[in-house]
């Protein structure tokens, strides 16, 4: 078709209409906004450079690639409009006029979506333009040892933090593992228990060199330091075995050195932090994996998906979702992964029960489990809708429904959850299946109750216009354990900079992108889009561990904007992009 066709113009015309009415209503503008004209004028201009641009690039009308943009620009429109939608509608009471805006932003968004991701995918699927961008070329000198250069770049950036948080950032989570590791308190599984033990380990060796408590503490956080700039490490020599140019690999370990939340992150005692540098070493692995299978990526494989398995509760339950595409993606080299990935889910296996069976180590209690569901039903319940008698008194053999009202917060769960646990958990416990069939029958009856309690509860991890505090937590807790926050460094030039540091994350376009969870979200649909697109499907399985571990957090998160627990979806945002456009043949072993 003649992109210069009077068709076409009027097309055009009439997505840039569509497209400036999105925009209107997500951008809370009044429809008279001379921002409205300006929007609308950029959007046609727009829509013509995309359209000359993909008559050039014929590919990208391949089936995959509209299937992919259609899927995407879906999504991508759900997913705004789930949340924002009823400010859009907010003025109007008629359902006619209410879905007739609807059904116009939706087609705005759509459309916009749509029209990007075809641009976007005729750059992101051009070999040939990427070939020149991305590849060293055979004569071009190299920084010898550059990948450890980066891992020494990021731990000179983040050591202000380290001083300035010295021994590290203990949370209360951190001092109830901390609890355990000086014996106040039995161990429990509630926290990683391999992670209090590895915490533990490292800091009998600080005491051991320093007799001081607050210096055996900063062990640990050395240590969560190089393991996080190490899992960079293996990242970065990874692209370089794909001869990917030093001046990406620079950019890159910019992101890591000088974004200040991993600066944070690194220096902060959770068990967050070594779980996301084990899921990038593991998705390396795999990517590793699509060239060639060797004894060293083999022992990262099996090392990395222990820790998997082990520092997280829902790394388990992650890896075991993926196991069946690990088995059948991998089946033509069963000889080699499939003893890798058995002695993975046997060594977890053995410590997550009869180890810690022997030492007795409490494992979490069954609510920890169930705060998608329980919020579900305080929501009905909040909401005064009608149950049955029965379901009512199963409800009260449980919890005590006077204070339901009060402490139920749609976006944390934790209120909900400890009120289960003055109550009597055991008998939930002891009844799991009429309870699992007590919730079904009441979600029958009230559908919208539980999606709104759903998105409520989850709308951070996939919404891209939410805010939440990032790295906002320092120093020690209150505490009479025997350790506090001792800085290094201080004053108020140095308490300025570490603010304005965080809250640049809040304030500057473009680059408070890097801080949503939702938009990291976004981006990792995209490089799998793009590798559909460019029809390396056997590449596909390097997104399976993000994937796998996103889905866990979307079925049991507690609390809907908690940026730690996708960490480790944040800190492989470069890894998709790459892993997206890297060839498989370009790997040189020792390259």
């Amino acid at each position: 078709m003649n992109i210069d066709s009077g068709f076409m113009i009027i097309l055009n015309i009439a997505e840039s209409f569509f497209t400036t009415w999105a925009f209107m209503k997500a951008g809370r503008m009044e429809p008279g906004n001379i921002l409205t004209g300006v929007i609308f004028i950029l959007s046609f201009f727009l829509y013509r450079h995309i359209s000359i641009r993909l008559d050039r690039k014929p590919f990208v009308y391949t089936p995959g690639a509209r299937k992919a943009a259609v899927v995407l620009a879906f999504l991508y429109t759900l997913f705004y409009m789930t949340v924002d939608y009823p400010h859009y509608i907010e003025t109007l009471t008629n359902r006619f006029f209410q879905g007739i805006v609807l059904f116009s932003v939706f087609s705005g968004f759509f459309v916009c979506f749509y029209k990007l991701l075809l641009l976007l995918f005729s750059y992101s699927a051009d070999q040939d333009s990427l070939e020149k961008f991305l590849y060293q070329t055979e004569n071009a000198r190299v920084i010898r040892h550059l990948p450890f250069y980066c891992f020494a770049g990021c731990l000179i950036c983040w050591l202000p933090y380290f001083l300035y948080q010295f021994p590290g950032i203990m949370t209360p989570d951190s001092l109830n593992q901390f609890e355990q590791v000086l014996g106040q308190t039995p161990y429990s599984n509630h926290h990683p228990f391999v992670h209090t033990m590895l915490f533990k380990l490292c800091f009998q060796i600080g005491m051991l060199f320093t007799h001081n408590m607050v210096a055996a503490t900063s062990f640990y956080t050395l240590f969560q330091m190089c393991f996080l700039a190490g899992s960079i490490l293996y990242f970065l020599k990874t692209l370089r075995l794909f001869r990917i140019r030093d001046e990406i690999l620079i950019l890159i370990t910019l992101f890591y050195a000088l974004v200040p939340y991993h600066a944070v992150f690194s220096v902060t005692l959770w068990k967050d932090i070594p779980f996301a540098a084990a899921v990038l070493l593991f998705s390396c692995t795999l990517l590793r994996m699509t060239a060639r299978i060797t004894p060293a990526v083999l022992s990262v494989f099996i090392g990395s998906g222990i820790m998997i398995c082990l520092f997280r509760s829902n790394g388990w339950y992650g890896f075991l979702l993926g196991l069946p595409f690990l088995l059948f993606r991998y089946r033509k080299h069963a000889k080699k992964i499939y003893p890798a990935l058995a002695a993975v889910v046997l060594t977890a296996v053995v410590v997550k029960w009869p180890l810690m069976n022997a030492l007795e180590v409490t494992q979490p209690d069954l609510i920890e489990s169930l705060s998608i569901p329980t919020q579900q039903i305080a929501a009905v319940i909040c909401k005064d809708r009608e149950l049955t008698p029965e379901q009512l008194a199963m409800i009260e053999n449980v919890v005590d429904l006077t204070y339901i009202k009060d402490l139920y917060n749609p976006t944390f769960a934790d209120n909900m959850k400890e009120l289960v646990r003055a109550g009597n958990q055991d008998y939930l416990a002891a009844h799991k299946g009429e309870f699992l069939k007590l919730w079904a029958d009441i979600g029958r009856s009230y559908p919208g109750d539980y999606l709104k309690a759903y998105i409520n509860q989850t709308y951070g991890y996939w919404y891209p216009d939410s805010f939440y505090p990032v790295a906002d937590v320092e120093g020690v807790s209150a505490t009479k354990l025997g350790v506090s926050h001792t800085p290094l460094i201080g004053g108020p030039v140095v308490v300025k900079v570490k603010e304005i540091s965080l809250k640049l994350g809040s304030m500057v376009p473009l680059y408070s992108l890097l801080w949503s969870m939702g938009i990291a979200f976004w981006f990792f649909l995209f490089c799998i889009g793009t590798t559909l697109v460019r029809r390396e499907k056997d590449k596909l399985i390097c997104y399976l561990p993000s994937f796998a571990l996103y889905l866990t957090v979307m079925i049991a998160t507690p609390v809907a904007t908690d940026f730690r627990y996708v960490y480790f979806m944040v800190l492989a945002v470069p890894f998709y992009l790459m892993t997206a456009v890297i060839l498989p043949e370009r790997y040189v072993e020792g390259g």
